[in-house]
């Protein structure tokens, strides 16, 4: 089935990008290999002066992984999409591929641990300036960015407290700087949420989440316009290899065929739990974008499509609370990771947020007692008779 503008999101995730061999597959071909052949040396020299398309080497492109790419670009809305080894790979690549010293780098202060990480400490290694904003407050970007700038880095909704950054208001006072927006969409997916349609330049993922969403293996992705990904991107990408294993590309090919179903369930779960919480007395508050109680809630209405697979909540009574509750769970699993079908639980505050320190944590709302909910695919009643009884505990 040939791309077409025509076709709804739930057609391309199982459709787009699609290469067939002369064998006729109904599924996507798995090609397990690190080179490919050329019938001369001229046709050799031919490929590598990019006078003839061909795959030359699976660290520059496979086309198991090219179909993914394809597939991506076509549900983002991006011109290019390039795959990577992790989420994190992703990030990493889509920031450093065009600073240099004496540049300067914007972020809301919401970020993933790994990300605070390479902006609070690995750019300032490499002469880069680095300035962390409330990603909830303009005028604290409108300050940031009143002096040229080259990159401003923000998810939204954040990890793990689900903060929501006003994109397109952002975008703008961005690109009066200089800068280009590079937004981590993960908590969103592109089924809710399209940066690049609100302002945003590129957008970057952790295919390993909702993409696979089956915990089975890791991957990324960097999506964005033409020029950039060529003239930019690509050449940081070919020559440092953070490269997606053909075989990691064909299973989250796979998970793309079920994520519409999977995501919208799940969200429509995330609500239901997240209505509930709130009405517990042993639950301080409960986050999720969908909710009237959220502090930023038309703001996240205004650019979400819906709420996501991810609630946040904070126990009273801080850890020890916390923790009891977590271990009382006879559902929900304890684990780091998100987006799965398996509903999983984590305290950011001695996991994903353990490294950035407490003075920090506190500047992002992040509590002894608050705990991130991914919500996977179990029956909805059942997660909450698991909170009932695990909140019985505390």
């Amino acid at each position: 089935m040939p791309d077409s503008p025509k076709h709804r999101l739930a057609t391309d995730l199982i459709h787009a990008g699609r290469i067939r061999t002369n064998l006729s597959e109904t599924s996507e071909a798995l090609f397990l290999t690190s080179g490919f052949v050329y019938d001369s040396a001229d046709m050799a020299e031919a490929v590598f002066n990019n006078q003839i398309p061909h795959f030359q080497y699976t660290r520059f492109a496979n086309p198991t992984v090219a179909m993914l790419e394809a597939k991506l670009a076509k549900i983002e809305g991006a011109d290019i999409c390039r795959a990577t080894a992790t989420g994190m790979a992703a990030v990493h690549a889509a920031i450093m591929c065009g600073l240099r010293a004496g540049q300067r780098v914007v972020a809301a202060r919401a970020l993933f641990g790994s990300c605070h990480w390479i902006v609070s400490t690995l750019l300032p290694q490499f002469g880069i300036e680095s300035v962390f904003v409330d990603g909830g407050n303009l005028d604290e970007w409108r300050a940031a960015l009143s002096v040229p700038t080259a990159l401003v880095l923000l998810e939204t909704p954040s990890n793990p407290m689900l903060d929501i950054v006003d994109l397109r208001a952002v975008s703008a006072l961005a690109h009066q700087a200089g800068a280009i927006v590079v937004v981590d969409n993960v908590f969103a997916t592109p089924l809710l949420q399209k940066p690049l349609e609100l302002g945003a330049d590129v957008v970057v993922y952790s295919a390993t989440k909702h993409m696979d969403g089956q915990g089975r293996v890791l991957g990324g992705a960097v999506l964005g316009r033409k020029q950039w990904m060529e003239d930019v991107f690509q050449p940081y990408f070919r020559n440092t290899g953070p490269t997606l294993s053909p075989f990691n590309a064909w299973v989250i090919l796979k998970g793309l065929e079920t994520m519409a179903l999977r995501v919208t369930a799940q969200s429509a779960s995330a609500e239901k739990i997240a209505q509930f919480l709130e009405t517990q007395p042993k639950i301080e508050r409960a986050l999720y974008p969908t909710l009237p109680s959220h502090p930023q809630h038309e703001l996240a209405m205004s650019q979400m499509s819906g709420g996501g697979t991810l609630v946040a909540f904070e126990v009273k009574g801080g850890k020890d609370a916390a923790f009891r509750l977590m271990n009382a769970f006879q559902i929900i699993t304890i684990s780091n990771n998100l987006g799965d079908t398996k509903s999983l639980a984590t305290h950011p505050a001695t996991t994903t947020h353990m490294r950035i320190g407490a003075e920090e944590r506190a500047k992002l709302g992040i509590s002894d007692g608050a705990i991130r909910l991914s919500v996977g695919l179990e029956d909805t009643a059942d997660l909450i008779d698991d909170l009932t009884q695990a909140l019985a505990q505390v």
